[in-house]
Formats: structure tokens, C-alpha cells, sequence
């Protein structure tokens, strides 16, 4: 533990702050990687609750853990620390650079689990790289991935409302994208906490900002 080489990894998250997403994109307010976890983490906790009240009374239903998925969001992106962040429509133009890009990522995953002690290696590996196998880590995974579109939209939204036409075709792409997912608390997220999005700190607040 006292190896300065095996302690490196937290300092090196930290360095998410200075990677900025959206790059082929003029932004009127950027938004760099970690902020954007942050932001997919809340959201992703909020799906799976939703989808959990949803289906607590159905026989058989799949009602994950709600702080797996937040994890599994806080640290969806953080191999970008490595790789940076490649534009979504080169990341998946085709099946081979997508097989292509997941085993960058893998190598990217186990360089930076490499800066922990051996005894929390894997633990942090199942985070950054994790293997999705059963029912339920599927829904994880799918929840994790909706709640990530759902903070592009978001994204959208904001800069939109700043003015910035820049980001209205991207916004009408993420919503039809997150339109065709079926998951029942998507879409009630996004009737209900979406919208408030695209209002002012008054609107918000009820008036008592």
C-alpha cells in the first residue's frame, strides 16, 4: 500500500475534469467527463428506483440494485481518461470499430486499475470494464446506458436554451434514441423531470429562489 505506483488511480479520476466532451461541437457552456458521471450517476439511480416501484409487485421481475447502477454510471466513462472522448457517430460507424474500441477500452480499464493495490484491482476492473451476463446485469447495463442518453439530451436542452443552434439536430437524435428505448421509467423520467430542464431558477424553485 505504501508502493506511490499502486496509489496513482484516484488522483489520476481526478484528471476527468479536463477532458471535455462534444468536441467536434461549439458549446456555449462545456462540459467535461466528469461532470457529465456525475450527472449520469443521479439520473441512472433515479431510472432504476423508478423501475423498481414500477415492478416491486410483479412475480419475477428484475429489480436491481440501485447503488450497482450508480456505480456502474459514475464510472461509465472513465477509460476516456485514456482514450479521450472519441465523437459518438466514429465510436459506432461499424461493428469493427466498435470491437475495435471495446478492447481499447479494456486495455484502458486495466492501465488504470493497475494504479490500485492488487487487493482492489478487480473490484474497480468490474467497474470500469464490467462483464454483463445475467438478466439483471443486462437491465443494469441498459439503465446505466438510458441514463446516459438522457444527460446528452440534457445537454441539448441547455445549450439550445443559451442560443446555441449548434445542438438542435443533436437534440432531435438523442430524443428519437431514447424514444425507442423500452423501459417504462425512460419514459417516465422523461415526462416528468425532463422538462424542468428548460426552465429558470424561479420556475424551478416555485418562486422562492
Amino acid at each position: 500500500m505504501n508502493d506511490v505506483n499502486k496509489c496513482g488511480f484516484f488522483a489520476m479520476l481526478d484528471r476527468m475534469q479536463y477532458i471535455n466532451r462534444w468536441g467536434l461541437m461549439r458549446n456555449s457552456n462545456y462540459e467535461n467527463i466528469k461532470e457529465h458521471s456525475f450527472d449520469v450517476a443521479v439520473i441512472a439511480h433515479a431510472l432504476c428506483l423508478i423501475n423498481n416501484n414500477l415492478n416491486k409487485d410483479k412475480e419475477g421481475a428484475l429489480l436491481p440494485d440501485p447503488y450497482k447502477v450508480q456505480a456502474l454510471a459514475l464510472y461509465h466513462d472513465c477509460t476516456e481518461i485514456i482514450t479521450g472522448d472519441l465523437p459518438t457517430p466514429i465510436k459506432y460507424r461499424n461493428n469493427e470499430i466498435k470491437n475495435a474500441y471495446r478492447e481499447v477500452e479494456y486495455e484502458a480499464a486495466t492501465t488504470l486499475t493497475n494504479l490500485l493495490p492488487e487487493d482492489m484491482q478487480q473490484i474497480y476492473m468490474d467497474l470500469l470494464a464490467p462483464h454483463f451476463e445475467s438478466e439483471e446485469d443486462i437491465l443494469c447495463k441498459r439503465l446505466v446506458k438510458a441514463a446516459d442518453r438522457i444527460s446528452a439530451y440534457i445537454k441539448c436542452i441547455t445549450e439550445i436554451q443559451s442560443g446555441n443552434k449548434e445542438f438542435i439536430s443533436a437534440g432531435e437524435t438523442i430524443k428519437k434514441t431514447i424514444d425507442d428505448i423500452d423501459i417504462e421509467a425512460v419514459k417516465i423520467f422523461m415526462e416528468k423531470f425532463v422538462p424542468a430542464y428548460g426552465m429558470t431558477l424561479d420556475e424551478i424553485s416555485g418562486g422562492n429562489s
